[in-house]
């Protein structure tokens, strides 16, 4: 097999695997400290299962060939549309939530690979038909039907985070893609006064709490404000260097909750201060500026576009993830990348990596 010979092999790029190993193993061990004097401290050992099986299939992907993932971009983006409406008539309900398919012992979150579905659709929708000049409004309608479609639909499990995920996606694919300034305009207000009318009449009573809450937790700080307040705390108290491994007080004495999923970067820096947040924060910037290389250094619509959303899925949960823990976002349940707990996050991102990778083994010869 081609794919399979010593040239290939030797020219095979690591650099994708290898940042998220990196990251993973910060994750971890992070993950082992914030659970290992609890009742959630076997979770340790399902994450390196699930992030075994993410690195094989993100293998196996990698040397799939890009006109293969061209040719079947709109069969992975449907099968996934179905699978999110499986979801709200099957879908296993937990926390309040209908996100979840049973398949066996397991549970998939389908809404996390739909944001990779979309990129695939939206990827091949721009390889098609649109030219290397700027882009207009009306060119962007099929797309964003692409994208509201499935938003709505996530949105209704309800899962606000990651029904914005897809939206912010699409928004950059297109501002990559020389959309019109009038154009952009144009959306903003649309979508500010969207926004306005989603506060007031669509989202739910906790949702809009959540807004309330970022502009001053302080105002139920025993209640809606809880988290956000004891987040602050447990980053600040790191200081520059610190407390020192498994010795995070909120962490230990559970003064923060779901410090294993949505707040580990608040328990990593509360243990290794400002110095091990911007040494992870550095590892994040090293994969995002391979992913805006490879976007780059492509020859094909398809594969540039591609990496583009890839690499705007990867920035925006970091993004979001960061900025809610510390203050600066309001909290909306988004997984940090590699480092939160979760095998459907963990796997999202190893198919993403080895996409990536598939990509930039082959950029050369597509």
């Amino acid at each position: 097999m081609k794919n399979l010979s010593p040239d290939f092999l030797k020219k095979y790029d690591v650099s994708f695997f290898l940042g998220m190993t990196a990251i993973f193993f910060f994750g971890v061990l992070n993950l082992y400290s914030a659970t290992y004097n609890h009742a959630t401290e076997s979770l340790f050992r399902s994450q390196i299962f699930w992030f075994f099986i993410a690195i094989f299939i993100g293998f196996i992907i990698s040397f799939i060939h890009p006109k293969t993932l061209f040719r079947y971009s709109y069969h992975i983006y449907f099968f996934n549309l179905i699978a999110l409406l499986a979801v709200l008539i099957l879908g296993k309900v937990g926390m309040g939530a209908q996100r979840w398919l049973a398949i066996g012992p397991l549970r998939v979150q389908p809404s996390e690979f739909m944001k990779i579905a979309l990129i695939f659709a939206l990827a091949k929708w721009f390889a098609k038909n649109s030219s290397f000049e700027e882009t207009r409004i009306k060119n962007i309608i099929i797309p964003s039907a692409l994208t509201i479609i499935p938003a709505i639909l996530i949105m209704a499990q309800p899962d606000l985070g990651t029904g914005g995920i897809l939206v912010l996606i699409f928004a950059v694919i297109v501002y990559y893609r020389k959309l019109q300034w009038s154009s952009i305009i144009k959306i903003a207000l649309i979508g500010l006064i969207s926004g306005w009318f989603m506060y007031k009449f669509a989202l739910k009573d906790y949702q809009r709490k959540r807004i309330q809450t970022f502009i001053n937790p302080y105002q139920d700080a025993k209640g809606s404000g809880y988290n956000a307040i004891q987040s602050e705390i447990a980053i600040g108290s790191g200081r520059l260097f610190g407390k020192g491994y498994k010795k995070s007080s909120q962490a230990s004495l559970n003064f923060l909750p779901e410090n294993h999923t949505d707040f580990v970067f608040s328990i990593f820096s509360e243990e290794h201060g400002l110095f091990g947040a911007s040494l992870l924060l550095s590892l994040y910037t090293v994969i995002l500026l391979r992913f805006n290389w490879l976007a780059r250094s492509v020859k094909s619509m398809y594969e540039s576009v591609f990496c583009v959303g890839l690499m705007s899925l990867f920035f925006w949960h970091t993004f979001i993830n960061i900025g809610m823990v510390s203050g600066l976002l309001p909290i909306v349940g988004l997984p940090l990348p590699l480092m939160s707990y979760g095998g459907s996050s963990l796997l999202t991102f190893g198919i993403a990596m080895g996409l990536a990778t598939s990509i930039s083994n082959y950029r050369s010869i597509f």
